[in-house]
């Protein structure tokens, strides 16, 4: 049964709410080098204090950040440009319904978008 929604990710209780997602990547101004520490009600188990000059560190808390955060955390933790440039990567990374609620959000991330 279909209710009007496109997106498979709407049906997902692992998809972000749609209205927690930015409203555009601009407002995304995280932290683009140095040592980031997540609070705990993101990074609850391990490493909690990531080097951005190091890229698994960077792409492991980028992971962190899309699969457990809300609205607040996106935009303090995440930077749009930095975003774009690892999501090939990093859509790789994620769940399908985290994946497809962003990738719905903004154009610039969907594969196609690359070409």
């Amino acid at each position: 049964m279909t209710d009007g929604v496109s997106t498979s990710a709407a049906s997902s209780r692992w998809a972000p709410a749609v209205d927690q997602l930015p409203g555009d990547l601009a407002e995304l101004m995280g932290p683009v080098r140095g040592a980031v520490t997540l609070p705990l009600h993101l990074a609850w188990s391990g490493l909690r204090t990531f080097d951005l000059g190091n890229e698994k560190l960077l792409l492991g808390m980028y992971r962190i950040v899309l699969l457990n955060g809300r609205h607040e955390d996106y935009i303090h933790y995440l930077d749009g440009a930095l975003l774009v440039g690892r999501w090939p990567v990093l859509r790789k990374m994620l769940g399908r319904s985290v994946r497809t609620a962003w990738e719905d959000r903004f154009l610039q991330l969907r594969p196609a978008a690359a070409a």
